[in-house]
Formats: structure tokens, sequence, C-alpha cells
């Protein structure tokens, strides 16, 4: 009992895959007797032929992953590619540190903090690279003597 060519005719006018086809398996003697496309068609209508619905891919685990990756896990030395520059190139993270720190040496100049014979010394510094931080900016600012506020 082949229900092959019943199949494709049923793909064909059900505009899909032949592996998309179900067939009743209570209705397949008379499915088998079918010859032309109107027999199918009847078959259809009746609903002894059907398109199995179009299966989608699931993202279920893309989804465990991307919360997985936004916790920070998932960057081990197998998952990179790509040298420590290329990640986190080191004119980036010079960019951050010379900012922040410059913006920090312009507030306490406008707040006073500062003298501008101090700030330009400690502009040269920073832009020298003689702090790796903001933190240890103003380390040396108070091994120097600078009052800071907040350590009363």
């Amino acid at each position: 009992m082949q229900i092959t060519n019943q199949k494709k005719m049923a793909a064909q006018l059900l505009k899909c895959g032949v592996n998309r086809i179900w067939v009743h398996p209570a209705f397949v003697d008379q499915i088998c007797t079918a010859v032309q496309k109107d027999d199918i068609r009847e078959f259809i209508e009746e609903g002894w032929i059907k398109a199995k619905p179009i299966k989608g891919t699931s993202r279920v685990r893309a989804r465990h992953i991307a919360v997985q990756k936004a916790k920070g896990r998932r960057k081990g030395h197998g998952k990179r590619k790509g040298s420590a520059n290329s990640r986190t190139p080191r004119k980036q993270t010079w960019m951050r540190t010379i900012r922040s720190q410059r913006s920090t040496l312009a507030e306490m100049r406008e707040e006073g903090t500062l003298e501008s014979s101090q700030y330009r010394y400690y502009y040269r510094k920073a832009k020298g690279g003689s702090y790796r931080s903001l933190a240890h900016m103003r380390q040396q600012m108070a091994v120097d003597g600078v009052s800071l506020g907040g350590d009363e």
C-alpha cells in the first residue's frame, strides 16, 4: 500500500513539502485508490489529508545562554578568539582612565581644592601615566598634602 504519488499530489495542492503531508491512518485504504488531484482535493476537504505545521527553531537554549552571558559566564579561555588587546583595546582602557582623571582634576580646580599650578602639575603627571586609577591619583594627592573633601 504505497501512497507516495498521493502524497506528492497533496503536497502540490497544499503548497508544501512531501514530508509535511499527514495522512489519517484510518483512511489509508481509500487514499490509496485516489488517482486524480480532484480525489485528493476531496480528501483534503474531509480532513483525511492535512499539512503538518511548520516547525520553528526553539529559542529556549539561546535565551538561557544570553542570560548566562549577561551574568558574565562563558568567558573562559575556550570561548576567546583574539588577543586581550583586540577584546578590550589598550587605547580604550587608556581613554577611560585618563578621561576620568582629567574630569576629576577639572572638578577639583572648579571647587577650589586645587590651585591652577597644582592642577597643571597633576594633569601632566596623569598624562605621563603616573596614576593607575582615580584612587591612585587621589592617594598620591593625599601623600603630597592636598586636602581632599570627604575624609574629615
